[in-house]
This record gives C-alpha cells, sequence and structure tokens, in this order.
C-alpha cells in the first residue's frame, strides 16, 4: 500500500498522500471527484487490494480572532532557558497574500518590508526582525523577534526556532490542523550562557508549547474552506439548484440569465464540508441537465468559542480529535502555559 501511494503521489502532483498517528493514510485532493480518481487507480492499479474507505473530509486551519490576553511563558526541560510569546491574529488580506506567494518567506526582503509597513501598517522595525514562516515556504503564519532589549546570545537560537516553527505551525493544540492568520511575537527571552544547554533539544519544546498557550489566550477559532459554486441550468430548472443550495447552507449572491438562451447561471459559496454529493444531488433534482464547476474560493472563520463548554464549534473540534484518535478533551492551558 506504501509503495502503491508513493507511486500515486508521483503519478499526480496535485495529490497529497500523508499517513496519520493512528495508522490511517490520508489521500488530499483538489476536490471531490478528484480524490474518488485517485481512490480507484490506487485500488486498480497501483496498489491492487480491498481498502477501507472513510466518507471524504474536509480540512479546517486553526486561528485567533484577538492578541493574547497574556504572554505566556514556557520554560525548556532543563528549566535554564525561558522564552516569553504572545500572539496577535493577521488580517485575511495578508494570509491570502502570503499563501499566493505575493508575500512571504519568497519575497526581496526590502520589497517584503515595504509592503507591510505601507499597506499592512507593520512598525518598520517589526518588519525587519521576521525569523521564519510556517508551515512550509508559504504559510500563512510568521514568527517575529518583538524583544526590546538585547538578549544575550538571541541570535544563536534562531535556526532552531525556524526549525520547531514548521513543527508547531503544522499541528496546532485544538485538534492538530495547521495553523493560519497567526503572528507570534517573542516578547522576551533568558537564555542559557552555555551553548550546549540551549541546543534545539533546550528550545523546540517550550517554543511548542509557548506557541500553544499563546493561542489558546487568543480567543482561537477554527476556519473551514468555502467554494465557488457555479452551476449552469435550463431557467425551468433553476428551482430545483436553488433548493439543492439551501439545504446545504449555501449562500447565493448572483443568479445571472444568458442572452438569447434559456439558460440561468447561479453562482454561490459553499461550505467544504456540504460539498460533498453536491454534484449528484442537483443532476438528480435536474435531471442530469445541469453542470456544475467548483473550486476553492476562501477560508471562512467559524463563529463561536471552542472552549466554550457545549458550543457548537467545540463539538466540531471534539469531533476533528476523536478520528484522529486524540484525547476526547479540549486541552486546559496549564498544560501549555508555564508560571514563574
Amino acid at each position: 500500500l506504501l509503495e502503491g501511494l508513493k507511486r500515486l503521489a508521483k503519478s499526480d502532483p496535485t495529490v497529497v498522500c500523508t499517513t496519520e498517528e493512528g495508522g490511517e493514510y490520508t489521500i488530499a485532493g483538489s476536490n471531490e471527484l478528484h480524490v474518488e480518481v485517485c481512490v480507484r487507480s490506487l485500488c486498480e492499479a497501483y496498489a491492487p487490494s480491498e481498502l477501507i474507505v472513510s466518507d471524504p473530509i474536509a480540512s479546517y486551519r486553526e486561528t485567533v480572532t484577538a492578541p493574547s490576553s497574556v504572554v505566556c511563558l514556557a520554560r525548556s526541560p532543563n528549566r535554564m532557558s525561558r522564552l516569553w510569546i504572545a500572539a496577535e491574529p493577521l488580517s485575511d488580506e495578508l494570509a491570502s497574500a502570503i499563501e499566493d506567494g505575493t508575500l512571504g518567506s519568497q519575497v526581496d526582503s526590502k520589497e517584503l518590508r515595504k509592503h507591510l509597513v505601507e499597506k499592512f501598517h507593520w512598525d518598520a522595525n517589526i518588519a525587519r526582525k521576521i525569523w521564519c514562516w510556517g508551515p512550509g515556504a508559504d504559510g500563512a503564519n510568521v514568527f517575529v523577534n518583538t524583544v526590546a532589549q538585547q538578549v544575550r546570545d538571541l541570535p544563536e537560537i534562531k535556526a532552531h526556532v525556524s526549525t520547531a516553527f514548521q513543527w508547531t505551525s503544522r499541528e496546532g493544540p485544538l485538534c492538530e490542523e495547521s495553523m493560519r492568520g497567526i503572528r507570534f511575537n517573542l516578547v522576551d527571552a533568558t537564555l542559557h550562557a552555555d551553548a550546549i544547554h540551549r541546543g534545539v533539544g533546550q528550545i523546540a519544546p517550550p517554543l511548542r508549547r509557548g506557541c500553544f498557550a499563546a493561542e489558546l489566550t487568543a480567543r482561537p477559532t477554527l476556519q473551514e474552506p468555502v467554494f465557488l459554486v457555479e452551476v449552469l441550468c435550463p431557467q425551468d430548472c433553476i428551482s430545483g439548484v436553488r433548493d439543492c443550495l439551501r439545504q446545504r447552507r449555501a449562500r447565493v449572491f448572483e443568479e445571472i440569465p444568458r442572452e438569447g438562451k434559456r439558460i440561468m447561471m447561479a453562482r454561490a459559496h459553499l461550505s467544504a464540508a456540504e460539498s460533498f454529493g453536491f454534484a449528484a444531488a442537483v443532476r438528480e433534482a435536474t435531471g442530469g441537465r445541469a453542470r456544475v464547476e467548483i473550486v476553492f474560493d476562501h477560508w471562512k472563520s467559524f463563529a463561536g468559542d471552542p472552549l466554550e463548554e457545549g458550543s457548537e464549534l467545540q463539538e466540531l473540534v471534539l469531533n476533528i480529535r476523536k478520528r484522529k484518535n486524540m484525547c476526547a478533551e479540549m486541552p486546559p492551558l496549564d498544560r501549555y502555559l508555564d508560571r514563574i
């Protein structure tokens, strides 16, 4: 099976195959049809066997909606170094610009600072102190050194912070989904004078715990992917299309009649979780006379607080944790936050 997944990934560069800690294999594609074709190719060509395939699932992103209420302290395992970290949200415009390559680690540093200062109103001194981005080169999270006073040997841990931040931003504290749109600020640090006591093994764990605590104190939430749906159908079938969209919490924002033809085009925003089986439902409601196109459009934050007992968002987070074989309880802040 592993060899079959490797051959599948080589044959289609848009497919991402991963292995979960619970032993599950995940195939990520651009849409539902794409994933179905990949699974069929895996079963019939690359790894001929009978596989147990789950229903499609949507991936989410963890983010924050306000600055951290406290500056979070995390100690190293040897208790000899300390990091103080806070989190704050990035604007949706900035996060999208990082993801599409307009800004981020691939852009020239001078051009990047100019955009951050002039367009997004960053402090010029802060814009010079970006240490890393994550996850990956195009991840929409950033770690910034905002330490005001001189800290001895602080530049020496930059490489360790960059390595640990990739791991941290790839698996958030709520349900191990990737983070998005978060800026982490290193507010202060105390480092051991001996270099052997501030290696990556002593810096990575407190950085991860400090970032997790900072996220949990910054009104965390989840973001869901939202698709742009275009449905082309005859005018006498538009009512069936509207019913399908209404049943799936879609927001119809445009209906355009085609000039000289009795054809309507409806455009709507549909959440990824509600998109599974949508094309088949539309074809059934219109007798196969509709054409459906679905493409990714943007990310949308959920309303509510995942840390509030009994909330719908907390129920969603707990379901994701259960699916990933994680502890079926929300992580307490004391698990990551150290006290002086």
